[in-house]
This record gives structure tokens, C-alpha cells and sequence, in this order.
């Protein structure tokens, strides 16, 4: 392999001829070997845009010359079209505030823009990573302002992921609406419900947490850029703010603005933190319901079986022709993880000093994650799981029919004492309720009907 020197403020570095990266992302990967991952495809497309989008700002306020100004801009979209995506090295967990990153994209943008403009890699004195690239910005403004990019980006897959998954509990609430059932409160029997009423409960709690994430998403439409260090704005000319979130929001299609206090932006993470929330009570809600199918789905013979699962996979690499509710449990493992996700961008949020919040790396891998697992599994669980979902009418028929809790809906005729006399008399015998009110001639099976309607 071939190498040439590229230099930083620190010194020269060894760098492999072919790469696009400079001096600082040559020292990044060195220090930065966390992960074993490269940062998100999403945000490395929100960085690009923005130094693209500042670099219009800059040529339109005079900032810069239109020669490197129209560079970096045909850098960019040589990045954005697919290209070199491979240079953006450093790991997705790596300096405080993302230094590390903005910098790596400021030397590659460079050095696509040098071979533009038929220069060599690493010849800054025509264009230079920090001066030109880097032009009107800092860290301290880049990286959250892609960080709110790059969620919205992923967002715009997770919504109707969860929209997906809504419409199967609601189809499966339509088709399971004639089916009664004994409804449950302390893992014991209750009163009966429908096993309709239970999905469309599901659906209910589904939407309500996807609206939750729809509210909070808002928030991340308010940006930091032009911010720079600390939020005063500083090394930026006039107009350049408002200019490059412009052109931000048409290259990204997110519907962005400034945000009104820079310096609330750069400090507090409560945009990200807000909707990590969210998507933790998302997966509170999902995780719920993929563990009462677990149990209703339970047997088929010594469990609860009131449903029935359909078959993925082979369930068993000992027990043949078992069924195992994989898609459920992998849901749980999703859900799981969603929310220690949270949990690391809550101490995260909390964990920023004084004008800036250096844990901006760690928040975003995890709200990334979260969101990626959400958009590229819910739509298989609802089309492989939800949707073949079927209904054991005997078992649930039975189960009403055995189950003396159903004495309580007979407790406004014959009274709370008498009711508890036939609750403690069917399960020591055995006879059903039914069976003992009609013995003692208490009702007859018509009036008995009406009442379990």
C-alpha cells in the first residue's frame, strides 16, 4: 500500500494514498476503536448536506469565493449520490460533541473538492478542511444539528413502520371481535372481555405512543446552525445563519428552523432526550403485547392456547414440529434494548457542563439504533405475526364456560354472599357455574345466557 503525508496542526501523519480522510481522522481511528462500526449512513448524509448548505451560505454572503465555494457544493453532492461514502471512518461512538466526525467529513469534502478542482489529496493550500470546509461552523453547532437531521431522516421510516403495525392490530380487533373470552387482572380469571377488544386495546396503546413520537419529533425541527462555539454565533458573517438552514431544509426536505435561544441548543439535549422517551414508551407498549401473545399463544397443550402462532421457522432443533413464538420474543429483545438506548441517552442528556453537552456521539448511536431496529422489524412482526394470528374458539368457549369468576355477573341477582358460596362450591366440585344455578334452581339457561350475552 502507498501512503502520503498529510498535515495537521499536530504534524504530519501517514496516510494511505487512496484515502480521502486527512491528518485528524488518521489520529481519530487510532484513538477511537470502540464500536467496530462506522457511523450511520444518515448521518453521514446529514453532515454532508450541512457543509454543503454552509458553503452556499458562505458564497452568498461573500464569505468565500465562488471557485471553492462551487467545489465543496459538487464535493458534496458527488458524496450525497453515493460516492466515497467508505472515507467517513471514524467510529460512531468517538470525541466529545463529535469532533472527531465533523472533522473526518471536513477532510474528505476536502479532498473530493481538491480532485475537483484537479489538485492533489492534501493540497490545504488551494482548499482547506477547516478554513473553507469547515467555514462559519464548529462541532459544537454541526453535530447537533445532524443529529436532529439524521433522527428525522430515520423517523420519516419508523412512523409508518408503527402505522403498519396499527393496521394489523385493527384488522385482527375486527376479526376477533365475536370471540368472548376470559379476561385477565393479577395473571387470574375476571370478567369476560373479547379477544377483539384486547387487539383493539393493543391498536389504542399503539397510536397513542406513535403520536407521542409524532409531538416529539417537532422539537427536532428547531436547529442549531450558525451557533458555532458556545452559541454566540461567532466567525459567522451576516445572513449566514438564516441563509444556511434554508437551504439545509430544501436539500434534507425536513421542514427545519433556527432555534430561537443558540444557546439553549448547544447546552441542553432535551430535543433528543424527548424523543428517545418517546420511543422508549413506544417500546414499553410493544413489548407488552408481544408477551400477552406469548401467553395466549402458550401450549398447545399445557399452556393457555387461546391462540394460534404461525410458523417462521422450525421451533425446535430436538423437538420436532414444535411452534415457537420467535417473532415475539425478538420483539422483546427489540424492546429491551430500546429502552436501556434511553436509559444511556438520559445520563447523557444530564451529563453536559456548562455551554455545550459533549455526549452528542453516544446519544445519537442509540437513538439511531432504536429507530433502525423499529423501522426494519415492526413491519415483519405485523406481516409474519399479527397478521396469521388465529383464534382457538373452543378453547376460549370452554374457558368462559368453567371459569367461576363468571358468578360475578350473576352477584346483581342473587348477591355477593351467594355468588362467593358458588364460586368456592364450583371449584371444589368441579361443575361449572352454570351448572350449580341452574341445579338449585337459582336461574334457568335462558335467563343465564342473557346475562354472559
Amino acid at each position: 500500500m502507498e501512503f502520503r503525508l498529510d498535515e495537521d496542526s499536530l504534524g504530519k501523519v501517514k496516510i494511505p494514498s487512496e484515502a480521502y480522510y486527512g491528518a485528524f481522522t488518521g489520529r481519530a481511528i487510532h484513538q477511537y476503536h470502540v464500536t467496530g462500526t462506522k457511523s450511520h449512513t444518515n448521518l453521514i448524509k446529514s453532515f454532508v448536506m450541512i457543509k454543503r448548505s454552509a458553503a452556499i451560505a458562505n458564497m452568498k454572503t461573500g464569505a468565500i469565493d465562488a471557485k471553492r465555494g462551487n467545489a465543496i457544493v459538487a464535493a458534496c453532492d458527488k458524496i450525497l449520490s453515493g460516492k466515497h461514502m467508505d472515507q467517513f471512518v471514524v467510529d460512531m461512538i468517538n470525541s466529545g460533541a463529535g469532533t472527531a466526525f465533523n472533522m473526518n467529513s471536513n477532510e474528505v469534502i476536502a479532498n473530493v473538492a481538491l480532485e475537483i478542482l484537479h489538485k492533489k489529496k492534501g493540497e490545504y493550500q488551494h482548499l482547506h478542511p477547516n478554513d473553507h470546509v469547515n467555514m462559519s461552523q464548529s462541532s459544537n453547532d454541526t453535530y447537533p444539528t445532524a443529529m436532529h437531521v439524521a433522527i428525522l431522516m430515520n423517523l420519516k421510516e419508523v412512523i409508518p413502520a408503527i402505522g403498519i403495525l396499527v393496521k394489523s392490530l385493527t384488522q385482527k380487533a375486527k376479526q376477533f371481535s365475536s370471540y368472548k373470552k376470559i379476561g385477565r387482572t393479577h395473571l387470574m380469571d375476571a370478567l369476560p372481555v373479547t379477544l377483539g377488544s384486547e387487539f383493539a386495546a393493543y391498536a389504542t396503546s399503539i397510536i397513542k405512543a406513535r403520536n407521542a413520537i409524532i409531538l416529539a419529533q417537532k422539537e427536532l425541527q428547531n436547529v442549531s446552525l450558525g451557533g458555532t462555539a458556545v452559541g454566540s454565533g461567532a466567525n459567522t458573517p451576516k445572513g449566514y445563519r438564516k441563509i444556511a438552514i434554508i437551504e439545509l431544509a430544501k436539500i434534507s426536505k425536513i421542514s427545519l428552523k433556527p432555534e430561537t435561544n443558540m444557546q439553549y441548543s448547544l447546552q441542553s439535549k432535551f430535543p433528543v432526550a424527548n424523543v428517545s422517551g418517546a420511543l422508549r414508551n413506544l417500546a414499553l407498549e410493544i413489548g407488552k403485547l408481544a408477551n400477552d401473545i406469548r401467553l395466549m399463544a402458550s401450549g398447545p397443550i399445557a399452556g393457555l392456547a387461546e391462540l394460534g402462532i404461525p410458523a417462521v421457522h422450525a421451533g425446535s432443533s430436538i423437538m420436532p414440529g414444535k411452534v415457537n413464538p420467535s417473532l415475539a420474543e425478538c420483539m422483546n429483545m427489540i424492546c429491551f434494548n430500546i429502552i436501556g438506548n434511553d436509559t444511556a441517552v438520559s445520563y447523557a442528556a444530564q451529563s453536559g457542563q456548562f455551554e455545550l453537552n459533549v455526549m452528542l456521539p453516544g446519544m445519537l448511536k442509540c437513538v439511531l439504533e432504536s429507530t433502525d431496529m423499529l423501522k426494519n422489524f415492526v413491519p415483519i412482526f405485523s406481516a409474519n405475526l399479527i397478521d396469521g394470528l388465529t383464534a382457538n374458539k373452543e378453547t376460549l368457549r370452554k374457558n368462559i364456560e368453567n371459569s367461576p369468576v363468571i358468578v360475578t355477573l350473576l352477584t346483581p341477582k342473587i348477591g355477593y354472599i351467594k355468588s362467593a358460596e358458588l364460586f368456592k362450591e364450583s371449584l371444589k366440585t368441579g361443575k361449572t357455574i352454570r351448572e350449580l344455578v341452574v341445579s338449585k334452581n337459582l336461574m334457568s339457561n335462558k335467563e343465564i345466557d342473557t346475562l354472559f350475552g
